[in-house]
């Protein structure tokens, strides 16, 4: 089974090149959303959750973002922690995911690809970048949410100078018009590696 990893920061379009895929018939694996499941319904991760955090973790509703969110809020060693549960679940849960897929390739689908070591995990990685304006705006009217908050969210996820250093290729979103035909290419050039 290929495996192509997408990245890119906030407001780039990831999930928009990820979501034409999908419409194209190749699975894709929302690592995010996958995430806050495991986070949710696994037993082992919810064990190793309230070891680490306390049972506050979860309250009557779940599990309780809010307090999780806390804990690790500007504390370094405490997201490491976090990071150290969720991310072999995560890890895990995608091989078992891929072993169910039929498509021709498969889709990882993460904001830290590479931060996650999650590159590790597929054959090659494209990094959806766009103008830091345009990621601006798009957030801002994605979300409601003000340009310093964008900002700020910006500030913690790597740069597009990095994600182009690092990925095996890009893909530059500034229109959804031009956006349609690239990912229509970049699906041929996939299918066409995948057979290789």
């Amino acid at each position: 089974m290929y495996k192509v990893g997408i990245t890119g920061g906030i407001g780039s379009g990831k999930s928009t090149v990820c979501e034409m895929l999908r419409a194209m018939g190749v699975a894709v694996y929302d690592s995010d959303s996958r995430a806050k499941a495991l986070m949710a319904q696994c037993d082992d991760v919810r064990k190793s959750l309230i070891d680490a955090f306390g049972v506050e973790c979860y309250n009557e509703e779940g599990l309780n973002r809010g307090y999780l969110a806390q804990q690790v809020f500007g504390n370094e060693e405490a997201l490491q922690r976090l990071n150290a549960i969720v991310h072999p679940a995560v890890r895990a849960d995608f091989q078992q995911w891929c072993s169910e897929q039929s498509s021709a390739y498969v889709v990882l689908e993460s904001a830290i690809l590479f931060e996650a070591d999650f590159d590790n995990e597929v054959d090659t990685t494209i990094a959806v970048l766009a103008p830091k304006e345009i990621r601006v705006e798009r957030t801002m009217q994605r979300d409601g949410a003000s340009r310093e908050d964008v900002l700020r969210r910006m500030e913690h996820q790597a740069s597009d100078e990095e994600l182009h250093r690092r990925a095996n290729r890009t893909l530059v979103n500034l229109r959804q018009d031009y956006l349609q035909s690239d990912v229509e290419q970049l699906h041929k050039m996939l299918v066409y590696e995948s057979q290789q």
